[in-house]
């Protein structure tokens, strides 16, 4: 196999459909969105008729690559562009958050957990470790699960609170449903969290519920 005379072994197309865009580097990221001709009429006509089909853009670059792959002019390099925007685009809001503290910029944390989160197709559990100048050390996706629901161990948060020798955390997870509203297992999950995480002296900042364009904050709901 051979794309436009760049050898397969050194081409990142084929390592971002088998292992996701989060294993290629931002130059390969780059690569691949500057890779090929987009310009003109035909390319226009093919990105209407995306979102036409879509009726959104983020139904659009959120959607599987069986379904992508299916779209009159995009295939397997259109599916692997809009993947790459999306990767470039989660690290560039990755690294404003790291550039300030948490709490002085909620937004940019905001900003990044809706672009990470909000319109996969299954529930996913994430966590933001945090110094003690409540800066970002990591963002870990911890749990993945169904439509409705995620199996949550909080074991496993606190060994990787230890692992990063982080002070606080933020707690993030998404509804499919596209409803942010806090359900009362979140609300007990989110006890137990602090619960057991207080035991190791790292405080839960926050959890967030995000779906769509919302975000939910329990911090400002009053539910910490």
């Amino acid at each position: 196999m051979k794309i436009k005379n760049w050898p397969i072994s050194e081409h990142p197309l084929p390592r971002l459909l088998r292992q996701g865009p989060g294993a290629l580097s931002d130059a390969e990221l780059l690569a691949l969105l500057l890779a090929g001709n987009l310009a003109g009429r035909p390319a226009l006509a093919r990105a209407r008729g995306a979102l036409g089909h879509f009726g959104a853009l983020g139904d659009l670059l959120t959607a599987p690559l069986a379904v992508v792959e299916q779209l009159p002019g995009w295939g397997t390099c259109g599916y692997a562009r809009s993947q790459a925007a999306i990767e470039l685009s989660k690290r560039m809001l990755l690294e404003d958050s790291r550039s300030v503290r948490a709490l002085d910029c909620p937004e940019a944390v905001r900003n990044y957990l809706r672009l990470a989160l909000a319109r996969r197709g299954h529930e996913i559990f994430a966590v933001l470790f945090l110094d003690a100048q409540h800066r970002l050390i990591a963002c870990e996706e911890m749990f993945r699960g169904t439509l409705t629901q995620t199996s949550v161990y909080p074991r496993e948060i606190v060994k990787q609170a230890l692992r990063h020798n982080c002070a606080a955390v933020i707690l993030a997870h998404n509804h499919p449903s596209g409803v942010a509203e806090p359900s009362r297992a979140d609300e007990a999950l989110t006890h137990a969290l602090q619960s057991a995480l207080a035991l190791i002296d790292v405080r839960v900042l926050d959890h967030i519920v995000v779906a769509a364009s919302q975000a939910v904050s329990f911090a400002e709901r009053g539910l910490l």
